[in-house]
C-alpha cells in the first residue's frame, strides 16, 4: 500500500487502522471459508494490513499451517508482527514487501490470501503476476476486491462531498478502490497473470453503528481522510459531517445505521 493515488498514508495510520477491523469481520470470514485451509499448507496472505484475517486463521489452525503475511506499508507490519509476538504464535509472520516485488521462490506457497489489496497495488498487473509465480501449480486463492463505485455508498457519499471542495489529487480515492469493480475486469487481469478456474461470486456486507455520529467519528477519529481533511479549511471542514448525513439518513433506522456495502469474492488456482 502507499500514500499514492490519493489514497490514505497507510504507514502513519496504521495504529488506528484496527478500528476498522470489526466492521469488515465478515469478509475476512468468508475468504477464510473460501480458502478452504488444509493441515500443511503454506500461506501467503498479500496485502496484510494489520495482519487479518490471516491472524484469525493462524490462531484457528496453530499448529497446522505456515501462513507468511506481507505489505508494503511498513507500519501495518510492525503492528501486525506485533501481534504475533504478544500472542507468541509460532505459526505466522510478516514482513514489509511490496506485492509487485516479491522475494520468494517460484511455487513456493500452497494458498494465497488478500482481503481489499489488489486494486490498491502501485501495479495490479504486475502483483497479480508475482502472485501467481509463487503460487504452485494446482495451488489455490481467495481475494476480495470491492465492487463497482455505486456499490460502496459511504465512500460515494464522501466523494461527491468532497469533489468540488478539493483538487483532483487528492479526490477521495473512489475510482482507485472501485476499479476492479467493473464487470470482466478481475476475471481478465487475473487470467492474462496466469490463473485458471476464476470464479467471481458478488457480496454483501452491512456497516452497521447506532448512529451516523458513531460512523463519523470512526472515519475522524481514524485518520482514513486525512490527507483529505487536511486540505480544508475549517469552516470547509466542518460541513463536511453534515453534507454527508444527507446522504446517510435513507440508512437510518430503528436498529441504527446501517450501510450495504458490495465486493467480489473471487477464487480460482494456478
Amino acid at each position: 500500500m502507499s500514500s499514492k493515488e490519493n489514497q490514505p498514508d497507510w504507514d502513519k495510520i496504521a495504529q488506528k487502522f484496527d478500528m476498522w477491523l470489526p466492521h469488515i469481520k465478515p469478509v475476512g470470514d468468508l475468504l477464510l471459508k473460501s480458502l478452504n485451509a488444509r493441515e500443511g499448507d503454506n500461506i501467503l496472505d498479500v496485502a496484510s494490513g494489520t495482519g487479518e484475517p490471516a491472524l484469525t486463521l493462524a490462531r484457528k489452525m496453530s499448529g497446522k499451517v505456515n501462513i507468511t503475511g506481507i505489505d508494503a506499508a511498513d507500519g501495518m507490519i510492525k503492528v501486525a508482527q506485533g501481534k504475533v509476538e504478544k500472542e507468541s504464535l509460532s505459526n505466522i509472520s510478516f514482513a514489509t514487501m511490496p506485492a509487485e516485488k516479491m522475494t520468494y521462490e517460484d511455487n513456493q506457497f500452497d494458498k494465497i490470501l488478500c482481503r481489499f489489496g489488489l486494486m490498491l497495488f502501485a501495479d495490479p498487473v504486475a502483483g497479480s503476476k508475482e502472485m501467481c509465480r509463487v503460487l504452485k501449480p494446482g495451488g489455490s486463492f481467495a481475494l476480495a476486491v470491492w465492487s463497482g463505485a455505486e456499490t460502496m455508498p459511504t465512500m460515494h457519499w464522501t466523494y461527491e462531498v468532497l469533489k468540488d471542495k478539493l483538487p483532483e489529487e487528492i479526490h477521495p480515492p473512489l475510482k482507485k478502490i472501485t476499479s476492479m469493480g467493473e464487470p470482466g475486469v478481475i476475471e481478465a487481469l487475473l487470467t492474462d497473470a496466469g490463473f485458471t478456474d476464476i470464479k467471481v461470486e458478488h457480496q454483501t456486507f452491512h456497516y452497521e453503528f447506532k448512529s451516523f455520529n458513531d460512523y463519523w467519528d470512526l472515519i475522524e477519529a481514524s485518520d482514513i481522510m486525512k490527507l483529505q481533511f487536511d486540505a480544508l479549511d475549517e469552516k470547509e471542514r466542518l460541513t463536511v459531517r453534515d453534507e454527508v448525513a444527507v446522504f446517510a439518513q435513507a440508512y437510518t433506522g430503528k436498529e441504527g445505521f446501517r450501510v450495504p456495502h458490495d465486493y467480489l469474492l473471487v477464487t480460482g488456482r494456478k
